[in-house]
């Protein structure tokens, strides 16, 4: 009789294939974006994802107060800013780049919280490990999305607007982080993620016309693409994430994480035969190194990953 996987060991392949799952989701959604404008695609993912949610937290929402309409509010209009700037840049840039510089919300995070009134309580500022890892990915961010020769001056005006728009993206996704450290130790988990996605659903109808054209065509890749970024890669993802990390040492969660962007470059290149030259290349590995060193030596801020 075959043992049973312990408790540990559970989470660990869990976690690796919701890593796996964040990271594969950069080039489903970059290919399904031929069939949906950016806006309305997240739209119907959020939507879907809070349907889903609600039919399975429907016991916990019964309870539901005040403070947790608050905090879910509060937590998902960073969350629909996040995703409205990622998936915008995603229609603009690479998958491979998007899944790197949406992995800069690690370097965002604990620059933030050396802001006093950022700052999570009970939180200590920052140590000297993240200004090392923050300049190893900026570095790396530069050598990404800026062509080689680009001279000092014309450094920032070089960078396309697809990648500041991912820019943008990890800012919003690093004050959703700091939202969330915030607010989930008064909230039940159940509740704050169902009113979250629920916020950022309502929030993305009501921007839906400023996307710019709107386009909807029905295929199976836009189908299977809702299906999974919606079911697997928001509502089953967050809620395994928070399981599994009952279940594993920080040190452990931090080294599966840094691996979303490498599944999401690795996926790139043999789905959308995307290529990264040798200063691309060089940025990428700048920018992995930099997380990973945040990642494993950090401050006392929490820090996550983000899937497309």
């Amino acid at each position: 009789m075959p043992r049973r996987l312990s408790p540990t060991s559970l989470a660990h392949l869990l976690l690796l294939a919701v890593v796996f799952i964040w990271g594969a989701t950069f080039v489903l959604v970059k290919d399904a974006l031929q069939d949906a404008s950016p806006f309305v695609f997240n739209l119907l993912r959020m939507a879907l994802a809070f349907v889903a949610l609600v039919i399975v937290n429907h016991r916990q929402l019964r309870s539901t107060n005040r403070k947790s309409i608050v905090s879910g509010i509060a937590v998902g209009l960073f969350l629909a800013t996040g995703y409205q700037f990622q998936t915008t840049g995603l229609a603009r840039t690479t998958a491979a780049k998007s899944a790197l510089i949406t992995g800069l919300v690690v370097v965002f995070v604990p620059l933030l919280t050396l802001i006093p009134a950022i700052r999570p309580s009970g939180t200590l500022p920052p140590r000297w490990t993240t200004a090392v890892g923050a300049l190893l990915a900026f570095s790396g961010l530069l050598l990404l999305t800026t062509p080689a020769g680009t001279s000092w001056k014309n450094l920032l005006s070089s960078i396309g607007l697809g990648d500041l728009l991912t820019l943008a993206c990890a800012i919003a996704f690093a004050a959703h982080l700091l939202s969330l450290a915030h607010t989930s130790r008064n909230v039940p988990t159940a509740q704050l993620a169902t009113l979250q996605i629920g916020t950022a659903a309502l929030l993305m109808a009501v921007t839906l016309p400023l996307g710019g054209t709107l386009h909807l065509t029905l295929t199976p890749r836009l189908v299977t693409a809702l299906a999974i970024t919606s079911l697997l890669a928001t509502a089953a993802a967050f809620t395994i994430q928070s399981w599994a990390q009952q279940h594993i040492p920080p040190t452990h969660t931090a080294i599966l994480l840094t691996l979303e962007p490498v599944f999401a470059c690795l996926t790139s290149f043999l789905v959308l035969h995307e290529h990264l030259g040798r200063r691309s290349l060089l940025g990428a590995v700048l920018i992995l190194t930099g997380i990973a060193f945040i990642e494993l030596f950090p401050s006392e801020a929490p820090i996550p990953t983000y899937p497309a």
